[in-house]
């Protein structure tokens, strides 16, 4: 006598019928067992202390310019990474104010401005456009 069951997957039901074939021993395994194994003991954890959080981080200061030593004075603009002088945007005798660019260098494949390093009136120049130049070296002398 076939029985009728309602089964639901996946939220959607069917009802199906079953009936029993007479045998009340298997006829073939199952296609898969599962071997019974106790289920894990988990150590017990010690409670930890919460955590501080971190202060949130506190911007630098801006960057003073590099100045070099022997190049001059306090007005020397120095090359800060080696490139290549793209232009010169100041001449012999300009005034020109601290931040104000007196060259473009191009390096590592980016254009950077070279800011004056004082106010003053521009010296001298020692550098022409596509000029190399390192690291250190005295660019602009401005007193």
């Amino acid at each position: 006598m076939p029985r009728k069951f309602r089964i639901v997957v996946n939220g959607e039901a069917y009802e199906v019928e079953v009936e029993e074939c007479g045998t009340s021993q298997p006829t073939a395994p199952p296609l898969a067992t599962r071997p019974q194994m106790p289920a894990p003991s988990v150590a017990p954890v010690a409670p930890v202390a919460p955590v501080a959080k971190a202060a949130a981080p506190v911007p630098a200061p801006p960057k003073a310019p590099t100045v070099a030593a022997a190049g001059g004075g306090t007005g020397a603009v120095v090359c800060p990474m080696p490139g290549t002088v793209l232009d010169v945007k100041v001449k012999v005798g300009d005034a020109v104010k601290y931040g104000q660019p007196v060259l473009i260098l191009e390096a590592m494949k980016m254009e950077n401005e070279i800011a004056a390093t004082a106010d003053g009136t521009v010296r001298e120049i020692r550098v022409t456009k596509g000029t190399a130049v390192n690291a250190g070296e005295v660019l602009v002398v401005i007193g």
